[in-house]
């Protein structure tokens, strides 16, 4: 088997070290063909550092590393002066740390290109590499940024360094407008699109190509790519496992494939990917590589966990740039890559209007579940996952006593000044808790005969749940209830194949005071 390439950015170093490689030239070759500048938004560790190093190879015209690719033959392979800038690699703790690393990176850059340079600040430096590469080399230079809003990211919990960092960009991301004619290519990624920094505002000819079909796959990969890159280690996984192949392919795409800007293409995050191939462990990789606090902070802060329990619909404006300042709570989860495009209505005349974001996969959705319950109640991570362990176990077996006594356990660990005695709140508390579990909220099912709070689904094994809640009275006429409505509107039926072992589960919240029921149905047939 050919060797993974996790953590590998570099093109050089993958191609001659033989690494697998997802093809994406032909993707590539479409925008280096029409030239314009370019900005792509994805998600941290879906492969924009990859990419850019890819893009810089093909402009140094290092054509013997495509050999066997798809754009290997499809251009002349000209060769331009190249400027990177990774922001990862420049020291970001302030605007004046900003200014003087990024200084550094530019001269040491000029001096591969035996060039001086006489400029005091970045911007000037900037300047002055683009106009003398081109009087040098008579060839227009290629521009390649990689996380432009790393540095803003970094400041979003620092009002006083923010406003000092989005200056400088403001100022310095504007040289590239100035400079259009003596530019070839010019190509930016980020995670976020913030406004109020002029790659956005000075720089209006710059095409965001993050939501277009036709680059949708440029980054990442799809099913296709998925089973005919890594076919051998999906065939040692599954036979680790004991399953077939075809069972270790859907188990896969249910944990992470998803990911989609068209709502028609979904892909796999190639970090996750790469590391459950190295670990055969199925485990949440790419959120745990490196989840901001802040994101979590501002969801309790917020208390906003909807999003997480059912798709939500946004405008295509929606998807503008924001101020980094007011950050929107689901635009920032959809460019951060929390939330997904699900599907897209184009209305009428092929007008895109509203997109259906949801969460992506089983990876992001447990582990959402997990780090947003953990920051609600006193628990740590670890002591949720354990559990959460424990009560999907109690589901398993039908053990409700225990069950309750865990539920109970959980809204023990809230602490009081975030309780708030409204149902709202503790149906979202019980859903975020049960979607931790697995739990899958719905919205109407195919029947029309009523609305199912949530479905847990395991093997032969299907829990529908039904939530009540009341100021006052007894828990027990609220399991009552609970039931009846379940019974009524025969929820069930659309699992009632034969085949599955299904439970009805109650939970009754009547004051301060909780209850569980389980009740096992029995279906003929």
């Amino acid at each position: 088997m050919k060797p993974l390439p996790i953590g590998i950015q570099c093109f050089a170093d993958l191609r001659k070290g033989g690494y697998v490689y997802v093809d994406k030239t032909k993707e590539i070759h479409r925008m280096v063909s029409v030239g314009k500048p370019y900005f792509l938004s994805r998600p941290r560790r879906f492969g924009k550092s990859l990419l850019v190093s890819t893009l810089e190879e093909i402009f140094q015209g290092n054509k013997e590393l495509f050999e066997g690719l798809y754009i290997y033959d499809k251009i002349d392979w000209e060769q331009h002066p190249v400027i990177t800038i990774d922001w990862s690699k420049i020291k970001r703790g302030s605007a004046q740390e900003l200014e003087n690393s990024l200084s550094v990176h530019l001269k040491r850059m000029s001096e591969t290109y035996q060039i001086s340079l006489v400029g005091k600040y970045a911007s000037d430096l900037f300047d002055e590499l683009i106009i003398r590469l081109r009087e040098k080399t008579g060839k227009q230079v290629v521009i390649l940024i990689d996380e432009y809003d790393m540095p803003i990211l970094d400041a979003l919990q620092k009002p006083d360094v923010l406003k000092g960092i989005s200056d400088f960009l403001q100022d310095f991301y504007k040289i590239i407008k100035a400079n259009d004619k003596r530019l070839r290519f010019v190509f930016l990624t980020g995670i976020t699109k913030f406004s109020k920094v002029s790659i956005f505002s000075g720089l209006n000819n710059l095409d965001d190509i993050t939501l277009d079909t036709e680059f949708t796959t440029i980054c990442g990969y799809t099913q296709e790519e998925l089973v005919s890159h890594f076919s051998e280690h999906i065939t040692d996984f599954a036979r680790l496992e004991n399953v077939s192949e075809s069972q270790m392919i859907d188990t896969i795409r249910h944990w992470y494939n998803g990911f989609s800007w068209d709502g028609q293409n979904f892909l796999y995050n190639p970090y996750s990917t790469l590391v459950l191939f190295k670990k055969k462990i199925f485990a949440n990789y790419w959120f745990s590589s490196g989840t901001p606090t802040f994101l979590i902070d501002l969801l309790k802060e917020r208390n906003d966990v909807r999003f997480l329990l059912e798709s939500t619909q946004v405008k295509m404006s929606g998807f503008d740039s924001f101020d980094p300042a007011t950050i929107e709570t689901k635009a920032f989860l959809f460019q951060s890559g929390y939330l997904t495009v699900k599907s897209v209505d184009k209305g009428r005349f092929g007008k895109k209007l509203l997109y259906t974001l949801g969460v992506p996969n089983e990876e992001v959705r447990e582990a959402l579940a997990v780090h947003l319950v953990s920051a609600y109640t006193t628990y740590s991570t670890s002591n949720t996952s354990l559990m959460q362990s424990r009560m999907q176990e109690q589901l398993f077996d039908g053990d409700i006593t225990n069950f309750e006594r865990a539920v109970k356990e959980l809204f023990a660990g809230i602490p009081y000044q975030l309780h708030i005695p409204r149902e709202a709140y503790y149906h979202s508390m019980l859903l975020l808790w049960l979607n931790m579990l697995g739990f899958e909220a719905m919205a109407e099912i195919p029947t029309d005969k009523g609305r199912i709070d949530a479905v847990w689904t395991y093997e032969d094994r299907v829990v529908i749940a039904e939530i009540k809640f009341a100021n006052k009275g007894s828990c027990e006429r609220l399991l009552k209830e609970a039931f009846k409505q379940i019974k009524d509107n025969q929820y069930h039926e659309r699992y009632a194949d034969g085949n599955k072992r299904i439970a009805l589960l109650a939970v009754a919240f009547a004051g301060k005071k909780i209850a569980c029921e389980m009740e096992e149905l029995v279906v003929s047939g």
